[in-house]
């Protein structure tokens, strides 16, 4: 399993997710093509996923929310998102801490 694939921008950090909305509970479930895979426990309806997925990336991470925003794929299973204030060598440790926790 390679990393995450992290990039640098102006004011923090991208980084893509594959989200599966509707799991028992929110996890980790590792990496897949480069990008983050995060199970959530909210369904696919009026932006649940997408606020359970922030909180709890939001969490792990150590960051306040607001700091993340979803710049790409808010409707869809594949997201960018954007971590304002770290660097993309910071946030790919974080990252790779998260993922070696993860259930696999």
């Amino acid at each position: 399993m390679g990393p995450v694939d992290v990039r640098e921008t102006d004011g923090g950090a991208v980084f893509s997710v594959k989200v599966v909305p509707g799991s028992s509970r929110t996890s980790i479930a590792g990496i897949l093509g480069g990008m983050l895979k995060v199970k959530v426990a909210a369904a696919a309806e009026k932006g649940q996923a997408n606020k359970c997925l922030v909180g709890f990336l939001a969490e792990e991470l150590g960051v306040r929310a607001r700091r993340i925003t979803i710049v790409s794929g808010q409707s869809s299973p594949v997201k960018q998102l954007e971590i304002v204030d770290i660097s993309a060598v910071d946030l790919n440790k974080q990252l790779q801490r998260l993922v070696g926790g993860a259930d696999k």
